[in-house]
């Protein structure tokens, strides 16, 4: 057995079971032994941020690791960014990345790079393999690890000559430890906290928005009064009629500090304190109020659900009704098309156990609002904020949910990052609806623009966020690489577009073009919103919150 087989059957062993390739020469005994092994599955990709944005959507959807295939430093360079969103979304994934013979680097070929320089940049395990009969054992250390808790980005580097050498030995992946839940003593805090009588809320994250911890962080709430809350990107959460609704921390750091005001205790569930997107001059960038403690239920590596039914317990809360969303999807929007009415319409048209893979950046603030009361589903964020997943990860969460409709909203700016995964839809006849925000701008840069205060912009900072000149067509983008793709430029005909997709199972994209969410005076003034939040009442703080991001 060559390397290349050992790894393969390594990795269909664990479970490992989809690699998402973009190969070259140095990965071709890797590609020749996929036909050895039948229960891998190869999906092509035409650039590598397609490839690892699609296994980040795949693990996210499957609960498991996928792998990519990747073409030396500048072929996993060019993955980075959907590989940050899967570190900052603590999801498994595990990178093969092909490299020259050992004995060939010496020379300093033109592809030659520090390949595990770049990998460390976004992997929490790194290793070239130095041998044959080391590379099934690396296989396996670099799955466990990142099938753990959390849950991690794996990077395994194959030279060419340790891929085809032979002498290959399958491993098996060590037993997985479950992660440790909250002893006593944290419960207890956590409880006394609660009890106190101090405003108090929980922060919930990753595994924490999953339906069993979902009911029970509901039953807490419900028993307490304590407020419930989720990450602003979370890495996949379920809602919807049936399920507890959570607020999600708003993206403005303004909004945020109206959603935290007054809170005396924070508890965090699988999540992070929340902090700022970024700086801004003369604003704070931990969210915390001041005065008020942090706690932590359950760490980044602990059981979650675990730590809440714990909580609950604690709390004599086992048997209090869980608070669900009632069924109330919206009504078929009518008028001209914006925004808001391509929220509202999915809302109204949402199937039951949808994914919603959500990139719409400023177009898709109502969209939490809107899906509140559609039928179950599960939404996927941009997590590390690095824009052109969505596409991908709609991809990856097609493969892994076949029987389950995707629709993946994205704005024109993002989608064109890696539009190349159109092209894997159709080649994969995945059951993805892609609905293209088209407003014709990087819309939120025009808002940060503001936001930051920086002085003296005018034409020429200006253009630099504009789309329009010259436009895109996604019509025709999609229709070339086999999509069938439609415009919409209607509410009515938005609708009757989705409904038309929804009802014909396969890949289709509809281009709504619709006006920025922030424009003219309202995005001239808010600002100046922002900034007067902190010193009006807490009641109208929240009014105008709600106003700007239910």
């Amino acid at each position: 057995m060559i390397g290349a087989q050992a790894l393969m059957k390594t990795l269909a062993d664990a479970g490992v079971t989809v690699c998402f390739c973009n190969p070259g020469t140095s990965e071709m005994h890797f590609v020749a032994a996929l036909d050895a092994e039948p229960r891998m599955r190869a999906v092509l990709t035409l650039f590598e941020g397609v490839a690892t944005g699609a296994a980040d959507g795949y693990a996210r959807m499957a609960g498991k690791p996928a792998a990519t295939l990747l073409h030396l430093g500048c072929g996993l360079g060019n993955g980075l960014a959907n590989l940050h969103n899967a570190r900052k979304g603590r999801v498994p994934v595990i990178n093969i990345v092909g490299d020259h013979a050992t004995y060939h680097v010496k020379y300093d070929a033109q592809l030659q790079s520090d390949i595990e320089t770049v990998a460390r940049n976004v992997s929490t395990w790194v290793r070239t393999s130095a041998s044959t009969a080391d590379l099934g054992a690396d296989a396996a250390e670099a799955i466990g690890v990142a099938m753990g808790t959390p849950a991690q980005v794996a990077t395994l580097i194959l030279p060419a000559d340790v891929s085809w050498g032979e002498g290959g030995v399958p491993a098996t992946v060590p037993e997985v430890v479950p992660p440790p839940v909250a002893d006593d003593a944290v419960v207890d805090a956590m409880a006394q906290a609660i009890r106190s009588g101090e405003p108090a809320a929980m922060l919930l994250g990753a595994r924490a928005l999953r339906e069993p911890a979902l009911l029970a962080a509901s039953r807490v709430a419900q028993k307490s009064g304590v407020k419930l809350f989720a990450e602003v990107f979370p890495t996949r959460i379920e809602r919807g009629a049936g399920l507890p609704h959570v607020e999600r921390i708003a993206y403005l750091a303004e909004l945020a500090g109206v959603q935290l005001q007054g809170l005396k205790h924070l508890i965090l569930v699988d999540a992070k304190s929340p902090v700022s997107f970024f700086a801004y001059p003369g604003k704070a960038s931990d969210l915390v109020p001041k005065g008020c403690r942090v706690h932590v239920l359950a760490s980044l590596g602990q059981d979650a659900l675990g730590g809440l039914i714990r909580l609950a317990s604690k709390l004599d809360a086992d048997t209090v009704l869980p608070l669900l969303e009632p069924a109330n999807p919206p009504p078929a929007p009518r008028g001209r098309l914006t925004a808001e009415k391509v929220c509202k319409a999915v809302g109204h048209l949402l199937p039951e156990r949808a994914i919603i893979v959500d990139e719409a950046q400023t177009s898709g603030v109502m969209l939490p609002h809107f899906t509140r009361g559609a039928p179950r589903h599960d939404v996927i964020t941009l997590t590390g904020g690095a824009i052109g997943q969505g596409l991908p990860n709609a991809v990856g969460a097609a493969i892994a949910c076949p029987d389950r409709p995707v629709l993946a909203l994205v704005g024109d700016g993002s989608a064109m990052y890696t539009i190349q995964a159109l092209w894997t839809m159709a080649r994969e006849r995945l059951n993805v609806t892609t609905i293209v925000f088209n407003n014709h701008a990087y819309a939120i840069l025009n808002v940060e623009l503001q936001r930051v205060g920086a002085q003296g912009s005018g034409e020429k900072a200006r253009a630099q966020f504009d789309l329009g000149n010259p436009g895109l067509d996604f019509v025709q983008l999609g229709a070339s690489m086999g999509v069938h793709a439609v415009r919409a430029t209607t509410a009515e005909g938005f609708t009757a577009a989705l409904a038309e997709a929804l009802r014909n199972p396969g890949p289709h994209l509809i281009e709504a073009v619709v006006p920025s969410a922030f424009t003219g005076l309202k995005l001239r003034l808010l600002p100046h919103v922002l900034g007067s939040l902190a010193s009006l009442p807490a009641p109208v703080a929240r009014a105008i919150k709600r106003k700007v991001a239910p």
